[in-house]
């Protein structure tokens, strides 16, 4: 057992920050027998000290700035639970790793931008740059893709990995409410920002995404190059037609390895009903790999909340506590940051699950054959087309449910655009992927 114990400086104390405190404290014995080494809390930072947080914080050295927390002798670890990919968490970062100290983040914003720099400041320095809360909180997923899974190719990677969106398609087919009504309850309960659009745009889940594909590919992190789409145009009529069809709709992150270079995604899905992923509901998250020795793997857990993530925050500062003086660290993004491959965007491919379009048409006659020509004309082949649903008498629209075969979207979107020059369509047409 180490005679020096490692001293953390926790900088940001709101709901994970109070939770790690709360954590490290009641279990500081347990931690200490398995980690052979005491773990103490030795400085924290916030922007008000005056503010009652519901925990003793007497005991702990105050720094009203960040970077000078990070750069105090006095810790070891730089735990940083500030958020965002400003200008604080970034520089305090920078400062920590720069004098040799390990960093702990949750900062997935910080990391979809920065992150390989960090890394290459981590690795420069000898110090540790571990994020596991970053990307779905409590589930080990970091660890698993970075250490566990080593000796595999992962070819794609995929999962849920914003719990408000998930708890609001859950909710929406299980009780036929609407997607405002969803979201008013979700702001309510706390699962959803006053201004959701990091959530339910899926800005949130790009992020998180990105970092996990560099881990799969061993490529530089590529945030801008993600395709995002939330769930905001999502109705109850799309849920319902897809459960019709034996499909769940979930916002998806997807990253897939093709000859042409590195996929990724963010959208809504329509997935099997009887898949694995199907089965995730509420705020829960998970992650699937498929790799070529393990297969398929499949994580579920809690995607976020302060117990959950200070879990994963806490499960790295043991890591470092583990580790012994002089050993060699672990790349933080699985391989040197130095050579991770320059991010090459995968060529426009045809997307083997197809797609799920509903239009809402005026009742005219001839429209099935118009739409099924425009279709053909972009050769697009159609599994099935359908009226969905009786007719709306007071204005004679009807649904339309078209089910593609595997077909480019680049294609998909030119006919809606043709389809939608027409006079016959009553509103802009939905498109959802299907993944298979």
């Amino acid at each position: 057992m180490s005679n020096h114990p490692l001293r953390l400086g926790i900088a940001g104390l709101g709901t994970v920050g109070i939770a790690l405190i709360s954590v490290l404290n009641k279990n500081a014995k347990m931690m200490q027998e398995r980690c052979a080494r005491k773990i103490v809390i030795a400085a924290v930072n916030a922007r008000d000290k005056t503010r009652d947080r519901g925990v003793d914080l007497s005991a702990y050295r105050w720094f009203d700035n960040a970077e000078d927390l990070a750069a105090s002798d006095e810790i070891d670890v730089f735990v940083e639970l500030i958020g965002g990919e400003g200008d604080v968490a970034l520089k305090a970062s920078r400062k920590a790793l720069d004098g040799g100290k390990h960093v702990v983040t949750a900062n997935k914003a910080m990391l979809a931008k920065n992150g390989v720099e960090l890394a290459k400041i981590a690795e420069a320095k000898g110090a540790l740059l571990n994020f596991e809360a970053a990307v779905a909180g409590g589930i080990p997923i970091i660890k698993t893709m970075r250490e566990t899974l080593t000796a595999n190719n992962v070819e794609r990677i995929y999962g849920i990995m914003n719990g408000t969106c998930n708890y609001m398609l859950t909710r929406m087919e299980r009780e036929g409410i609407s997607y405002d009504d969803c979201l008013a309850d979700a702001q309510a309960l706390g699962y959803a920002e006053a201004d959701p659009t990091f959530d339910v745009e899926g800005f949130d889940t790009a992020h998180k995404l990105a970092i996990l594909t560099s881990l799969a590919f061993g490529t530089q992190i590529a945030a801008d190059e993600i395709y995002v789409e939330g769930i905001s145009s999502i109705t109850t009529q799309d849920i319902q037609a897809a459960k019709s069809l034996g499909y769940r709709i979930k916002l998806l992150g997807v990253a897939v390895k093709t000859d042409s270079g590195i996929e990724q995604r963010v959208h809504p899905t329509m997935v099997p009903l009887d898949s694995a992923i199907a089965q995730i509901s509420g705020v829960t998250n998970a992650v699937a790999i498929d790799a070529d020795v393990v297969g398929n793997l499949v994580m579920s857990g809690p995607g976020a909340g302060g117990d959950a993530t200070a879990s994963a925050v806490a499960g790295d500062i043991a890591d470092i506590a583990k580790c012994l003086p002089g050993a060699q660290t672990v790349p933080a993004l699985g391989k040197p940051a130095n050579e991770l491959a320059p991010y090459k965007k995968a060529q426009m491919q045809s997307h083997e699950g197809g797609y799920f379009i509903r239009m809402s048409v005026k009742d005219h006659a001839g429209v099935f054959a118009i739409i099924a020509a425009t279709m053909a004309k972009h050769k697009i082949s159609l599994e099935s087309i359908v009226q969905h649903g009786e007719a709306n008498q007071a204005n004679m629209n009807k649904t339309i449910i078209l089910i593609t075969h595997a077909t480019t979207e680049s294609a998909v979107r030119e006919a809606l655009e043709t389809i939608g020059k027409d006079t016959f369509l009553s509103s802009q047409p939905q498109m959802i992927r299907i993944e298979k």
